[in-house]
C-alpha cells in the first residue's frame, strides 16, 4: 500500500498540469507544487528532520501549509497542525509536547514563538511563509526518501481530553489514505472538481474535506484566509467552485444572506456540513433556496475525522448526520457496553481504518477511548432501521462553537487561576449561528468584586479567542 508521499506524488505526476491551488492572485499547478514540496523535503533533511521526526504549522490555509504538509510525508516526519489562534501559554506545551523539532508560521506570528523559544530545548528551528518561498524558489533537490509503511504516523493534531490538556491523536498514513478517498467514492469526485476551502486546514476536517479528498483525484483547492460571506459568493462565481465542505454557520450565514440573490452559485454541486450540528430545518431551506444539496457528516479528530455522511445518491433525512463510511462499523450501547437494538439511545462506537493509532506518550488515554477495538465517541445517539445515525446528546463535557471543539477543564483551569475567581464552570449555550457559545460561571473570592472585563483579559492572555467564555455570569455558588 502506498503512504501519503507516494500518493500526493503520483497525483502531481499524472495531473501536472491541472490548476492544484488557487490562492488571492496566485494560481499554482500540480508540478510547481511538487517542486515546492520537494525543495522544503530537502532542507528538512538538511536541518536533521528524519523519518518520525515532528514539525508543527501554525498556518492559515495558504499554499505554504500545503507544501509543509506534504514535505513531511515525502520524507516520512510527522506533521503538527496547529491552531493559528494558538496563545504564547497554549504553544509552550503543544511544542513541548509534541517534540517538534521546527516551527513553521507566518512572519507576523513569529512572536508568540520567540516568547517562548528558550524554554523549548527540542524546537530549534524557525521557518516563516517567506523562508518557504525562498526554499521553493531554489529546488528541486534529491532527498533521501526512507521506506515508509501505512502505520507510521503522517499527522498529529491535539485535542483536549478529560484532564483538559491537549492529547497529540497520532493518524497514520493508512488513516489519511481511508480518509482521501471518501470524495471521489461517495461524491464521484473528479479532476474538474473545485473545493471551496474556507475551513482552516489545521482542522481535520478542513484537511480532508478540502486538501486530501480533491487531491487524491487531481481537483483544485481554492484557499481563503480571511473572508465575509460576500467574498464567498463572489469567490463561487468567479472561481466556478463546485462543492464546499464546511460548518454549519457557513452555510446558515449563506440562506440569511440578504444579498445572495445577486450572485450566480449555479457551480455548485453539492455541499457538506460538519465540524458542529445542523439546524435539522436548514437542510431543506438551502436546497430550496440554491438548488443545491446539503448533506451533514459526522467524525472527530480520533477517527481521522470522518465517520458517517449523508450521501448524494440516498435520501436525505434533516437531523442525521448520515451512514457509516464504507470500512467503518458504527454501533450504540448501554453503559455496561450491551449494543442496543434498533432506535436505542445510547453512546456512539466506531470502528474502522480511520481511527487514530493513539495519543502520543498516553497510552493510559488511548486505552480509555479505544476498548476492543472500539472507539468511544463520548456521544449519545441512536441508529434507525435503515442505518441513519441520529446524534440525541453528549457523555463527555464539550462545547463545540462554530465547528471547534472546547473543553471545559481546560478554560475552568485557567479561570481558576485569576486571583478573583474562587471557583469556576464552564457550560455550554445554545446559540443558532454558531451552534453553542462557552458561558461560564463564576464565584468570586470572598471580598473580590467581580471583574468582568479583568476575567476577559486574563482569558485572552492563555487561551485562543474561540475558549473564551463569550458570557460570563457571576453566581454565589455552583
Amino acid at each position: 500500500m502506498m503512504n501519503l508521499g507516494q500518493t500526493f506524488e503520483e497525483t502531481c505526476r499524472r495531473y501536472a498540469d491541472n490548476t492544484a491551488l488557487v490562492y488571492e492572485d496566485q494560481t499554482i499547478d500540480y508540478r510547481s507544487l511538487d517542486r515546492a514540496v520537494s525543495a522544503l523535503a530537502h532542507h528538512f533533511q538538511t536541518l536533521g528532520v528524519r523519518k518520525g521526526d515532528k514539525a508543527a504549522l501554525m498556518l492559515p490555509n495558504c499554499p505554504e501549509f500545503v507544501v509543509a504538509y506534504f514535505a513531511c510525508q515525502r520524507i516520512g516526519a510527522v506533521a503538527v497542525t496547529l491552531n493559528v489562534l494558538s496563545t504564547p501559554y497554549e504553544l509552550s506545551f503543544l511544542l513541548a509536547d509534541s517534540n517538534a523539532m521546527v516551527f513553521i508560521t507566518q512572519p507576523t506570528l513569529t512572536k508568540r514563538f520567540e516568547e517562548i523559544r528558550n524554554d523549548l530545548p527540542l524546537c530549534r528551528h524557525l521557518l516563516t511563509t517567506d523562508d518557504l518561498k525562498r526554499i521553493a524558489a531554489a529546488g528541486p533537490f534529491t532527498i533521501d526518501i526512507p521506506d515508509i509503511a501505512p502505520d507510521d504516523p503522517a499527522v498529529m493534531i491535539y485535542t483536549s481530553g478529560l484532564t483538559g490538556k491537549p492529547l497529540g491523536a497520532m493518524l497514520t498514513h493508512h488513516n489519511l489514505l481511508t480518509q482521501s478517498t471518501l470524495l471521489k467514492t461517495i461524491c464521484s469526485a473528479d479532476e474538474a472538481f473545485r473545493g471551496l476551502a474556507v475551513i482552516p486546514h489545521f482542522h481535520s476536517f478542513g484537511a480532508v474535506g478540502n486538501m486530501l479528498g480533491p487531491m487524491w483525484v487531481g481537483a483544485s483547492v481554492v484557499l481563503m484566509e480571511r473572508f465575509t460571506l460576500d467574498s464567498i459568493f463572489k469567490t463561487i462565481e468567479k472561481e466556478k467552485v463546485t462543492y464546499i465542505a464546511a460548518v454549519p454557520r457557513l452555510f446558515m450565514g449563506m440562506v440569511f444572506h440578504d444579498k445572495a440573490d445577486q450572485y450566480d452559485v449555479s457551480s455548485l454541486k453539492f455541499c457538506i456540513t460538519g465540524g458542529s450540528a445542523m439546524p435539522p430545518e436548514f437542510i431543506p431551506l438551502f436546497r430550496e433556496k440554491f438548488g443545491v444539496l446539503l448533506v451533514e457528516g459526522y467524525g472527530l479528530t480520533e477517527a481521522s475525522p470522518v465517520c458517517s455522511v449523508g450521501r448524494l445518491d440516498m435520501p436525505v433525512k434533516p437531523g442525521s448526520i448520515g451512514t457509516p463510511i464504507p470500512g467503518v462499523r458504527a454501533r450504540v450501547v448501554d453503559e455496561t457496553g450491551r449494543e442496543l437494538p434498533t432506535g436505542g439511545i445510547g453512546e456512539l462506537l466506531i470502528q474502522g481504518d480511520n481511527v487514530m493509532k493513539g495519543y502520543y506518550k498516553t497510552p493510559e488515554m488511548t486505552a480509555r477511548v479505544i476498548r476492543d477495538g472500539w472507539l468511544h465517541t463520548g456521544d449519545l445517539a441512536r441508529i434507525d432501521e435503515d442505518g441513519y445515525i441520529f446524534l440525541t446528546g453528549r457523555i463527555k463535557r464539550m462545547v463545540i462553537t462554530s465547528g471547534f471543539n472546547v473543553y471545559p477543564v481546560e478554560v475552568e483551569t485557567i479561570l481558576n487561576m485569576h486571583p478573583s475567581v474562587q471557583e469556576s464552570r464552564i457550560e455550554s449555550k445554545p446559540d443558532l449561528i454558531r451552534g453553542e457559545i462557552v458561558k461560564a460561571l463564576i464565584v468570586p473570592k470572598p471580598g473580590m468584586p467581580p471583574d468582568e472585563k479583568a476575567i476577559m483579559k486574563h482569558c485572552r492572555t492563555y487561551l485562543s479567542s474561540y475558549k473564551i467564555p463569550r458570557e460570563i455570569e457571576f453566581v454565589t455558588e455552583i
